[in-house]
């Protein structure tokens, strides 16, 4: 099993570009507008569609962020510098509170202002904000 997740992105080559980075691996499939990856680490079939005005309108109104959760912090510092590495901006690697949770994370933003958090659960919070945040840390809400 694994998640599949489908974007509407405006610009498919830029997509591609970020997403090979961010998951380090190249599309299993392209066509004019459209590409897919099947992803083994985590197990994501990631479908993008090519839509000139998704980044206008409400295409992501209802989505607030997407995320990869790791087993380790260890794992969370290595997918910030392969992400930094190849040139991706990240908020750098926090221990913070968000979404009612302790957690280990970095940021970093895709085409369209999708963010996406790579994190670690280190335990259990009662706020969904931490109240001394990091200036780096963007958190889920």
């Amino acid at each position: 099993m694994r998640l599949q997740l489908a974007l509407n992105v405006s610009d498919l080559d830029e997509a591609i570009d970020f997403y090979s980075k961010m998951f380090d691996t190249t599309p299993a499939k392209t066509k004019p507008g459209y590409a897919n990856f099947a992803i083994a680490d985590p197990p994501l079939k990631l479908v993008l569609f090519e839509r000139r005005d998704a980044s206008t309108g409400d295409n992501f109104h209802h989505l607030n962020h997407l995320g990869v959760e790791t087993e380790s912090a260890a794992e969370v510092v290595a997918a910030e510098s392969r992400l930094s590495g190849s040139g991706l901006e990240t908020t750098g690697v926090d221990d913070t509170i968000c979404c009612f949770a302790e957690k280990v994370e970095t940021w970093v933003n895709g085409p369209d202002d999708a963010r996406w958090e790579w994190y670690v659960k280190t335990g259990d919070a009662e706020q969904l904000e931490n109240t001394v945040v990091a200036a780096s840390s963007t958190c889920c809400s």
